[in-house]
Formats: structure tokens, C-alpha cells, sequence
């Protein structure tokens, strides 16, 4: 990251801009730094001016308590005003999440494109997630961080003994670093459902993008966003899952992006 922004309560933000053309904003997800999104970016700043961050408390972004979900809103409004005053928004993820609030704020965004947002649709999925919040807020009261990744890898579908190898790979300290944050992204996924009148109230075109090969729940969740948003639209991705590929991704991000 080659560039610095103050948010509105002081916090530095840590960001790379590069391309010519309509502004997109990169958004990331849950466990991950502006450098996740990074191969992407590189494949739209041909077309675009694209501008991908490290979220408050990960990588060289620096990070302000209390956490609010509105100063997050508020990193994507500074984040706008550095890109010329308008965007385009991406997320990935809980950071699709992140940029539909934004939209629903009022920011000056001109479209929204998501991957694979992870609401739930049923009471059950709720329950499920305020489980996953009750123990990751006693985990990270409690400074176990590394149990916190582990509920969070759970909760992504991830088998014991795939999480048993995670803990034993050079990449295992980096995660524990950034632990705190998966309450931030907890916080962004509110009650874990489909916010329907908050995603009612977005004005500008969304589309929704789900992998072919994910499971339905996440493809059912995906589209039920296209279905809340007046102008939203929904798509399949065919072979992809959630680490989607930049490659599959960029031209369909390209052609909702351009004016």
C-alpha cells in the first residue's frame, strides 16, 4: 500500500490506486487485506481508476475503538472523496456486505457489484450465526485468538482436519493477527439475514454474483440480494466457488462497471 487517508475519526487508512478512468473501490472480506483483492484490481485498472485498502485494523491500516459499522461507512466515504467524489463499489463477501450498507447510506456510489454475500435465509441460519457471535466475542474477550480463527474457518464450512493443518502453516500468525477484526466483520453481517429493507432502500444498479460450484445456500443468498434491491440483478459464475478467480471475475465486473 503507497498511499495514506485519514477517515473521519482520525484513523489512517493504507491504500494503492492505480489505472485510468471510472472509480471502483476494492472492499474485502473477513480474514483478508486490501493485497487479497489486489490480482483483481490489477485486472480492471486497464479500464478502470481502481482503489484497493486495507480495512481498519488489518495489514498498515491503523484502527480507532470503540469498532462501529459506521466508521467503516465513513473509510468508504474517505476512500470516495481520494477517487474524485463518486465511485463504483466491489465486496467480496462480508465486505459485499459492507458495500451495500455504504450504498444504503446515502455515499456516493453509482453501482455495487458483490460476491457471494453470506447472509442467512431462514431462522435457523440465524440462530447459527448468533451462536458464531455469543463464542467469538468470548473468545476474543478472553484473548484466544487462534480459537477465534478456528470458529471462524468453521463457520466458512472448512473440515477439522483442514483447520488442524491451518494451525500448523506459516500463514497461521498472520491470521491470529487479524483475529480482532472477525468481530468487525460480524458486526457488518448485523443478525446474519438478508437485510430486506435496508437493501430495499438502495437506489443504484447491484448485481449479485454467486460461483456455480458454491453451495446453494450461498447462491440462494447471493440472488436473494439481486431479489431486494430494485435494480438488482443476479449471476452464476460457472466453476467457481468462493475463492473465486480474477480471471472469471474481472470480465463481468468490467462490463457492470462501465459507463
Amino acid at each position: 500500500m503507497d498511499k495514506r487517508i485519514l477517515s473521519r475519526d482520525g484513523t489512517e487508512l493504507a491504500y494503492t490506486r492505480a489505472g485510468t478512468g471510472p472509480a471502483v473501490i476494492l472492499v474485502s472480506g473477513a480474514m483478508s487485506t486490501g493485497g487479497t483483492v489486489a490480482p483483481l484490481a490489477g485486472l480492471l485498472s486497464g479500464r478502470f481508476t481502481t482503489l484497493w485498502y486495507d480495512r481498519r485494523g488489518r495489514g498498515e491500516s491503523g484502527d480507532t475503538a470503540p469498532y462501529a459499522v459506521e466508521r467503516e461507512v465513513e473509510d468508504l466515504a474517505a476512500l470516495i472523496d481520494a477517487a474524485g467524489g463518486e465511485a463504483a463499489l466491489y465486496g467480496i463477501s462480508s465486505g459485499g456486505a459492507l458495500a451495500l450498507r455504504a450504498a444504503a447510506d446515502g455515499l456516493p456510489v453509482r453501482r455495487v457489484a458483490v460476491y457471494e454475500t453470506p447472509f442467512a435465509l431462514d431462522a435457523e441460519g440465524a440462530r447459527g450465526r448468533a451462536e458464531y457471535t455469543a463464542r467469538l466475542t468470548e473468545a476474543l474477550a478472553e484473548g484466544r485468538r487462534g480459537d477465534a480463527v478456528e470458529l471462524f474457518l468453521r463457520l466458512t464450512g472448512l473440515a477439522e482436519e483442514m483447520i488442524k493443518g491451518a494451525r500448523q502453516s506459516p500463514m497461521w500468525a498472520a491470521m491470529e493477527g487479524i483475529a480482532p477484526t472477525l468481530a468487525y466483520d460480524d458486526a457488518v453481517m448485523g443478525d446474519g439475514l438478508v437485510p430486506q429493507e435496508r437493501l430495499a432502500s438502495i437506489d443504484v444498479p447491484v448485481l449479485a454474483v454467486a460461483g456455480g460450484e458454491s453451495p446453494d445456500w450461498l447462491k440462494q443468498a447471493t440472488r436473494a440480494v439481486a431479489d431486494a434491491v430494485p435494480r438488482g440483478a443476479y449471476r452464476t459464475l460457472e466453476d467457481q466457488t468462493h475463492m473465486v478467480d480474477p480471471n472469471a471475475l474481472a470480465p463481468v465486473l468490467s462490463e457492470f462497471f462501465a459507463p
